[in-house]
């Protein structure tokens, strides 16, 4: 076993590819004695261990809770104490939604060095994937990233706010609250404003549906989609068409040059 001394690296995971991880954060990864990791992580991330490194799943996403908060504030501390470096490792980046400063606060508490190695959110990353700019000259100069619901369990009063601007609207952990949040929108005069729902985006598992704030709900169900999920309300999602058809095109350009030789022998 390595150094023993006191460590906690916040590593962020990414939005669901494996691919998508910082180097720093693989690094940090093969060197911990220990690996606390979440439900959105992706578990090929762990063949990065190092061999006789222990990993830990401790849960933690909306509808998932295999510990509470405070349980895994203890097993950071534990674990850093007895065995010395311990990655926790979140899916997207660790202060997006995840309760990062918490654990953060824990391990200073007990004189635990910590280093934080952000990641690639979702919140971002998602919608990128499936070829929907968070801004667009022309179209959106901003955008808002909230969650769907508090601690509490009620509505973020931001989502009241953001459904009132113009801007780009990202909403995580909501598709519980989808019907409700929609209402919000439509009381906004936003009826007809496009909306997407992608489900484990950047995974093979990725499933997209899009509609308007009017009918995004139905769609959704119909579709028995769930979390985790990523919704995006405003005029950005248009642009989610055009880019379907620009890989259409550059599909079958592909397997065109494909069918011809690249040269010819002579």
């Amino acid at each position: 076993m390595k150094s023993k001394t006191p460590l906690l690296s916040l590593i962020g995971a990414g939005p669901g590819d494996a691919e998508l991880i910082t180097v720093k954060a693989i690094r940090a990864i093969g060197v911990a004695h220990v690996v606390l990791y979440d439900a959105l992580v992706n578990v090929e991330l762990l063949s990065y261990m190092s061999p006789g490194a222990k990993a830990i799943f401790v849960g933690k996403r909306f509808g998932c809770h295999a510990l509470s908060q405070q349980e895994i504030n203890h097993l950071i501390v534990d674990y850093a104490l007895s065995y010395g470096h311990v990655a926790r490792l979140k899916g997207g980046d660790p202060f997006v939604f995840g309760r990062a400063q918490e654990e953060m606060e824990a391990a200073h508490c007990n004189g635990i060095a910590v280093e934080v190695i952000p990641g690639i959110s979702s919140a971002v990353a998602v919608p990128a994937a499936q070829g929907i700019p968070l801004t667009c000259r022309g179209m959106a100069e901003s955008f808002w990233v909230t969650t769907g619901t508090t601690r509490s369990g009620d509505i973020s009063a931001d989502i009241r706010l953001a459904a009132q601007s113009s801007a780009t609207v990202v909403i995580l952990m909501a598709m519980n609250k989808l019907e409700t949040i929609m209402d919000i929108f439509s009381a906004n005069g936003k009826n007809e404003t496009p909306v997407a729902v992608i489900q484990n985006g950047t995974t093979e598992k990725e499933k997209i549906i899009t509609g308007t704030v009017k009918d995004i709900f139905f769609r959704v169900q119909r579709e028995n989609m769930s979390n985790p999920s990523v919704i995006v309300v405003g005029e950005v999602v248009k642009l989610h068409h055009d880019w379907l058809q620009q890989l259409s095109k550059t599909t079958v350009s592909n397997t065109a040059s494909l069918s011809q030789p690249a040269y010819t022998i002579k």
